[in-house]
């Protein structure tokens, strides 16, 4: 039955991918939107606007009111952050805001947009499914602590206070619409553009951004109430994601470099980036995550959700359309 869905993170790459596959399927969406930000993404479908924060519970209230179902997308997504403090009010008590909202309101349902930043990779390099928690700290980085902190909170709030909450945890979403873009975006714009000439030995779990907004959909009605569903595709070397894009383009292939020389230079990169503002390609952050692949199951999801992921090599051919699209090649 269609329903009016508040959307957070409506603008952004998931974000919107999951507006469109709510028009797709009847409902009315309500996007909380910081006052400013782009919204070509959205341009042209009947999305009701409201103007708002993630810091600001104020605004948040006023968007999930009258709202039967919330699908919390939104989040601060970066693997270099000068403050980590701005990071965790976003991704944390953002969350919270969210999460107690949709309490108040009554709303029957909400799914919470996580991340597999939250599991802990295999170090057998087998893939690693929803039972494998990881803690904050045993998470790399800002980002994956406030998400694994957001998380927890949550599964808190389904445990003490009843909230309707299904758990989604997308391995690396990429295709169309990525404007910003995301990190993983940004390593195929950069191989496309021909300025990837070599890179570390690591792996990924590439699915197509609009296969993951389906399932986020579908887990408004079909998802167990706070319980994790990874929502991934096929498990990739980095190398073989490079070697596709150079050979799309006819370029050399890049090589494999080890890990251990290049500590001091994401020490200087990530100097350069404070400096500059401009997020680094080379972060210590980065370094300490390329040695374990980050291979996930979504047999789970495929089982309650009917989830399927296309092949990764039309994910990556879709991202690439319409980076050219957009004039970001050149």
């Amino acid at each position: 039955m269609p329903e009016r869905v508040m959307l957070t993170g409506g603008t952004g790459f998931l974000g919107s991918a999951i507006a469109l596959a709510l028009q797709a399927e009847g409902h009315a969406v309500r996007a909380l939107v910081r006052p400013g930000t782009p919204r070509e993404v959205l341009a042209g479908l009947p999305v009701e606007f409201i103007p708002g924060d993630l810091t600001d519970a104020g605004s948040i209230a006023t968007a999930v009111a009258g709202c039967d179902s919330v699908i919390h997308c939104a989040a601060d997504y970066r693997i270099f952050v000068p403050d980590p403090a701005r990071m965790t009010a976003v991704n944390v008590a953002g969350t919270e805001a969210v999460m107690r909202a949709a309490l108040k309101a009554g709303c029957r349902r909400v799914v919470h947009v996580s991340s597999v930043a939250t599991l802990k990779p295999s170090a057998n390099g087998l893939p690693a499914t929803e039972a494998d928690a990881a803690l904050p700290e045993e998470c790399i980085g800002p980002y994956k602590r406030s998400k694994t902190e957001a998380e927890q909170l949550v599964i808190r709030l389904v445990e003490e206070a009843g909230l309707p909450a299904v758990i989604v945890n997308p391995s690396t979403p990429i295709g169309p619409r990525d404007r910003r873009p995301t990190p993983t975006g940004r390593i195929i714009l950069e191989a496309a553009r021909g300025r990837m000439p070599a890179y570390l030995p690591t792996g990924l779990n590439l699915v197509h951004v609009d296969d993951v907004a389906r399932s986020c959909v579908v887990a408004l009605t079909r998802g167990t109430i706070g319980k994790r569903h990874i929502l991934g595709g096929q498990d990739v070397p980095l190398a073989e994601l490079l070697a596709r894009i150079a050979n799309i383009f006819g370029r050399r292939r890049p090589i494999r470099l080890p890990r251990t020389p290049l500590w001091p230079l994401a020490l200087l990169t990530e100097g350069f980036g404070r400096l500059t503002g401009r997020e680094p390609m080379l972060t210590i952050d980065g370094l300490r995550m390329a040695g374990t692949p980050m291979y996930f199951s979504s047999a789970k999801s495929e089982r309650m959700l009917g989830h399927r992921a296309r092949p990764w090599q039309e994910a990556v051919g879709d991202a690439i359309a319409w980076f050219r699209e957009q004039g970001m090649l050149r």
